[in-house]
């Protein structure tokens, strides 16, 4: 389909350029343009950083002004070829990706935080997906994205003078956001249908450009739809589980039959959470169409190329629905399909469950993402071992370490993230382009003084500080001075102290209160005259969260105190726009969630390429990067293992003595501990040591590359030999060898010992499955005699006097009686098992 070009306004000829550039949001990181939109309107630039508001506010008269203006012309025609060049550059992508992707990858996710101008985002999950969108674009990477255009999205905040937080929901005007209606090659906009109960919902088709990649949106804000579902995409992570699910279906059905209805052929589908999974079965039902086949052989046809990304670190956090609310609204849907509610039901839900016509049995989305999907992943290396453990119950018999979740730890887009004072230092020690092509694992910044790093600091911490000030009196801070107007308004932050950060949403697991948990210590803390500290705080707690609600009003409260006011401050409507300038100007990061719920934690990534450092748990992200080079942990070297099922409160004082002494001992006195020109050398090895070991290994560019390196290219070969008719013998096969399996057993196992090993042999009977198709393996879990193993039984022969029954054998160190036992499982390498066979039988 060929999309015609969108045009609301007439401009003058020689800047008709302005609407591409103005609707490439590559301008939310690529800054070069920045000074032709604080031309046209700088008040309206520097308040909303939209350029296509901008562009769309200014008056006709002063675009005139401009055309004829030489130096605005040359401005622009400069942006212009550059954007030129950028779109047409080699990437990494076409120039050093081995293999082939097809027609890219769809990328499919409930939020995208691309720009505080953009506001279809809540937190770290949005923020993550518009990182992967640039860095895709930096790299070149084919990603397609799919997301709702919310007409409120998630809520906006203030906080009353008792410190109660408050929500507004201010309508989003999408004529005045950097999107542009999608129009087919006859000017007519794009619409989607999908049908609900009794009617049909129509769905409007936008387009967000992000450099290289596509960002579609669909919006069922349309005037033909009955009032009730115009508002399906209004706001975000509703707590209407009805309402929940409208939106749900609108992204994955209507997600996928856009980009049909767009003439895209993605190659993979790449689902970033549950939310999305029934794209994967609208996805399955157009395999079905085109090849006139059935759903099974559908659903095995396109898993191989789908993939799920999970950041969720308790089961309770998957979206679960209701048989009769699927019901009501599947059911159209599903008409005419031979899948009905109920066989939907038996892919989303545990295997276990005694009886799939019980009443209350509920469809887990995750679960049907995972049936559904040829490969999953959590988002850091604890994150993958929590993730093993939350599908556990899903793989029954099978150890958590046998679960095939994969990781891929996340990462930030840095040309997003970092100042225009550490732009500088990093352009001169590796380079302009240097986040558009792979960086080594580290980046020397050996011809960077500390008397340079440490001036860049300096200069982010005092342009934070006078933000600070300007938005705490936007924030009416003289309306409400508490104890001194000076203080309130930020005038009494001081460029030249330790500012910590502490900004993200406010729940309690995230523990954003556990510096209150000793006030008295904190308050010593601040009262230094010779080592004085600074907090400044953000953050939501969303609208039903009650406990994080009241952990906003300890902090107002705290902050209000006569002995503090001035040396802790809470900006209010956390943001990207507030991110941004927090993340680029404290010297410390903090973050102490409860281990080992932090998935993975990007905020503190985004401080490193400004030279911050962080103060964090010894969890997510930074359990991989954490030494004592770079920063400070809380609780190094802690394991999943041992504070999966700690207690609470326990844990909770001990991270908060370790917090303090942190703090007390190092943190402080290390930044205050300067030579006789004032720099403090040490503090600075750490900001070079974290800055060069840290800052490529946790971008998005690497990321990025992962996901196509590791999981793309292989999966997109799996998916291509997954044709209808191996589809179809997979289907035959296993459908055969799940008939015989309940008769399969052992029949003996006996060992003899020599030498320090053990040679075990089994009888299995397998009642006719081919003896190819079966794994023997001996398994020992790890214990004081050594390792967990795996060790592959060969087959020696069968038993000619008992029919479909083999001998298998297996040498392995000794172990005492009772270690070592004998499974089976299936054996395919065109399946990724146990994922797509879960199949086990265990001796004992």
């Amino acid at each position: 389909m060929t999309l015609a070009a969108y045009t609301p306004r007439s401009l003058p000829e020689s800047l008709n350029g302005l609407f591409q550039l103005a609707l490439d949001l590559r301008w939310t990181w690529h800054h070069g343009t920045d000074e032709l939109w604080r031309a046209l309107d700088s008040d309206i630039w520097d308040t909303t950083r939209n350029a296509w508001l901008v562009l769309n506010s200014v008056s006709g008269e002063r675009l005139e002004e401009l055309a004829a203006d030489p130096d605005f012309q040359q401005r622009y025609r400069e942006q212009i070829h550059a954007h030129q060049a950028f779109t047409e550059a080699d990437t990494w992508y076409s120039t050093d990706c081995p293999g082939d992707l097809g027609e890219g990858v769809a990328y499919f996710c409930m939020e995208y935080g691309l720009s505080e101008s953009l506001p279809l985002y809540s937190g770290g999950l949005g923020v993550l997906a518009g990182d992967f969108l640039k860095a895709s674009s930096d790299l070149g990477a084919p990603v397609m994205a799919v997301g709702l255009l919310y007409q409120q999205g998630y809520f906006r905040q203030a906080i009353s003078t008792d410190g109660e937080q408050l929500e507004f929901y201010p309508y989003n005007d999408p004529t005045m956001l950097p999107v542009s209606p999608l129009r087919d090659a006859d000017d007519q906009w794009v619409r989607v249908i999908v049908p609900f109960p009794g009617r049909h919902v129509r769905l409007r088709a936008w387009k967000a450009q992000v450099g290289r990649c596509e960002l579609l949106l669909l919006d069922s804000n349309d005037p033909r739809n009955e009032p009730g579902d115009r508002g399906i995409t209004s706001e975000l992570y509703t707590g209407d589980p009805e309402k929940r699910l409208q939106q749900e279906m609108v992204l994955g059905i209507g997600g996928w039959r856009l980009l049909e209805q767009l003439g895209k052929s993605p190659s993979l589908c790449h689902l970033n959470e549950g939310h999305c999974a029934l794209a994967l079965i609208e996805r399955a039902f157009s395999w079905q169409d085109d090849h006139e086949s059935d759903f099974q052989t559908a659903r095995t046809a396109t898993r191989a190329t789908n993939l799920f990304t999970t950041h969720t670190s308790v089961a309770s956090g998957f979206d679960h629905f209701s048989r009769s609310l699927l019901r009501l609204y599947l059911t159209p849907w599903l008409e005419g399909r031979d899948l009905n509610v109920d066989q939907l039901l038996a892919l989303g839900s545990q295997p276990s469950s005694p009886d799939n016509q019980s009443t209350d049995l509920k469809l887990n989305m995750a679960l049907l993402a995972l049936n559904m999907s040829g490969r999953f992943n959590g988002v850091s290396r604890i994150h993958q071992k929590v993730t093993q453990t939350i599908f556990q119950a899903f793989f029954p018999r099978w150890p958590a370490e046998d679960i095939p979740a994969d990781y891929v730890t996340n990462g930030i887009h840095t040309p997003s993230w970092d100042s225009p004072e550490s732009d500088a230092i990093w352009t001169r020690a590796c380079g302009k382009d240097r986040w558009r092509r792979p960086l080594q694992s580290t980046c020397p910044m050996t011809d960077i003084a500390d008397e340079e790093l440490w001036e860049m600091r300096r200069l982010e911490r005092a342009r934070l500080i006078a933000y600070l000030r300007r938005r705490l009196a936007s924030q009416h801070c003289e309306q409400n001075p508490g104890n001194n107007h000076e203080a309130a308004c930020g005038l009494l932050l001081d460029h030249e102290t330790l500012t910590l950060g502490f900004a993200r949403r406010f729940t309690e697991y995230k523990r954003p209160d556990l510096l209150l948990k000793d006030q008295e210590r904190l308050l010593k803390l601040l009262a230094s005259r010779d080592r004085p500290i600074q907090i400044v705080l953000a953050g939501k707690a969303h609208p039903y969260d009650l406990p994080g609600k009241d952990i906003i009003r300890r902090w107002k409260a705290f902050s209000r105190r006569q002995d503090v006011e001035g040396k802790v401050v809470f900006i209010e409507d956390y943001d990207l726009g507030v991110a941004n300038q927090l993340i680029q100007g404290v010297d410390v990061w903090l973050n102490c969630p409860r281990h080992p719920w932090e998935a993975c934690g990007t905020s503190g990534m985004k401080v490193l390429v400004n030279g911050g450092l962080n103060l964090s748990q010894y969890d997510g992200w930074w359990a991989e990067a954490w030494n004592p080079d770079v920063g400070w942990a809380i609780g190094p070297g802690a394991t999943f293992d041992e504070l999966s099922g700690s207690n609470n409160h326990d844990h909770d004082l001990s991270d908060m003595e370790q917090l303090f002494d942190l703090l007390e001992n190092e943190v402080i006195p290390g930044f205050y501990d300067v030579d006789s020109e004032g720099i403090p050398r040490n503090w600075v090895g750490r900001m070079r040591a974290s800055m060069d070991q840290l800052t490529a290994a946790y971008s998005a560019n690497r990321m990025v590359r992962e996901y196509v390196e590791q999981f793309y290219l292989p999966m997109a070969e799996m998916g291509n030999r997954r044709s209808p008719e191996t589809a179809r013998e997979l289907i035959g096969e296993y459908g055969e060898i799940s008939r015989h399996w309940s008769r399969l057993r052992f029949n003996s196992f006996n060992t003899s010992e020599d030498s320090g090993s053990q040679t075990f042999t089994v009888e299995v009977y397998l009642d006719g499955i081919d003896e190819q198709r079966i794994a023997v393996e001996l398994v020992a879990e790890d214990s004081e005699h050594g390792p967990r193993t795996i060790s592959a039984m060969q087959m020696k022969h069968p038993l000619g006097g008992s029919p479909h029954t083999y001998l298998y054998e297996c040498t392995v160190p000794s172990r005492p009686e009772g270690h070592y036992t004998p499974r089976l499982r299936v054996r395919d390498e065109r399946l990724n098992l146990p994922l797509e066979n879960p199949a086990i039988l265990w001796l004992r």
